[in-house]
């Protein structure tokens, strides 16, 4: 039998989707393991996709998509970063994982290395293996808070280094960057002349702390920033898949031939979709933000009862948990035996890097109820589940 690509082969298995679907077949478990959000769709998205179907509109969009929705996208973005950005910088994608993987495509050859954080999100490795890239892990440690320090970062730097990725607000940790930080890694760009690949999918959620673009320091006609945007998160869109690359300017024509060999263009529903929450009324995106927070503060509560250490969450709608006392040295078997023997599926900290090794993501996104029970079945420090 013809065999597959060896590149294919070797891509690891996503330990969330394994814990994810594991509980899935578990009856009545309480699932902590995803970040999928749970609020209804506001009324007047659904209507504009609708009504793209009851008008037939149906057919090819440009690759970049619809000019309203760039456009909308382009203010969108002005706004969070303080920059006049034109919509030609903007490319309409079919969710952020697509527009990651068209971002490196744009920026990587074979060989080539892209710097991800460790813990981060699984696919920012997965992609560029899938591009015959080399991914290069820089650390992000507890002891700092879990935020990049520029110095272990240089230490890293090849004459084969092109893209730095950055994630802030964080999935996992729910770190978020000071504008001191990001000016900085703006910096060390500009000086070492890479890339910066910014994923900034929960940028509508930060508690106490600004959401700071590296957008905002990349010039008027942006440098070097590539910035991936997306309504999953933000308008709960998960299944429309529509998301947006900001890009410096001059770079839309060889994106749109890239994008013309992936998928062609966005479907059109789901664009007119997209132009309605970003154009329209706001409160989901305040409701779901103070529910997030609540559910933030309700569950530290119960993690502090129990004495589990975990980061402070600034954003996003994770707590990241130090669960070292009790997995042993292998928090992806303990996870399994959690939900076994507690109907409880939270996603092991190696999923996202060597460093999560003890740690374990709780997504907060979901019923407040149903998270606080299953905060509550997690073990007290140094008594395994």
């Amino acid at each position: 039998m013809a065999q597959l690509s060896p590149h294919v082969r070797n891509v690891p298995a996503n330990q969330i989707r394994e814990i994810t679907q594991a509980a899935w077949a578990t009856p009545d478990a309480v699932v902590l393991s995803i970040g999928e959000p749970g609020f209804p769709t506001p009324p007047h998205i659904l209507e504009a996709a609708r009504a793209t179907l009851d008008r037939d509109e149906t057919g090819y969009t440009p690759n970049a998509g619809i000019a309203p929705l760039r456009a909308a996208f382009a203010r969108h973005a002005g706004a969070a970063s303080g920059m006049d950005i034109s919509p030609e910088r903007v490319f309409v994608t079919s969710g952020a994982q697509q527009g990651l993987h068209l971002a490196l495509s744009l920026l990587l050859d074979a060989g080539d290395e892209v710097l991800v954080p460790n813990p981060g999100y699984p696919t920012f490795a997965m992609t560029a293996k899938l591009l015959h890239a080399v991914p290069v892990e820089y650390p992000l440690y507890p002891d700092n808070e879990f935020q990049p320090r520029i110095e272990d970062i240089e230490a890293l730097l090849t004459p084969r280094t092109r893209v730095l990725l950055l994630n802030s607000p964080s999935n996992p940790l729910g770190a978020v960057f000071s504008r001191e930080l990001t000016r900085s890694l703006v910096e060390l760009a500009r000086r070492q002349d890479l890339w910066i690949v910014s994923d900034e999918c929960y940028e509508a959620f930060t508690f106490d702390v600004p959401h700071v673009s590296p957008l905002t320091f990349d010039g008027d006609a942006g440098e070097r920033v590539i910035t991936s945007l997306t309504l999953s998160k933000t308008y709960g869109l998960t299944g429309l898949r529509i998301g947006a690359l900001v890009m410096p300017a001059g770079l839309e024509p060889v994106a749109s031939t890239v994008m013309e060999s992936i998928v062609s263009c966005v479907a059109s529903p789901s664009q007119y979709a997209a132009l309605a929450a970003l154009t329209g009324p706001q409160d989901y995106v305040a409701n779901a933000s103070a529910h997030y927070r609540a559910n933030r503060d309700a569950a530290c509560a119960v993690l502090d009862g129990k004495g589990i250490p975990y980061l402070q969450a600034r954003g996003a709608f994770y707590l990241w948990a130090d669960m070292s006392s009790v997995t042993g040295g292998n928090v992806r078997d303990w996870t399994n035996r959690l939900l076994k023997e507690e109907s409880v599926a939270v996603a092991p900290g190696t999923a996202f890097g060597s460093i999560g090794e003890g740690w374990i993501r709780i997504a907060l996104c979901g019923d407040r109820a149903e998270l606080l029970e299953g905060v509550r079945r997690l073990p007290f420090p140094g008594h395994p589940a």
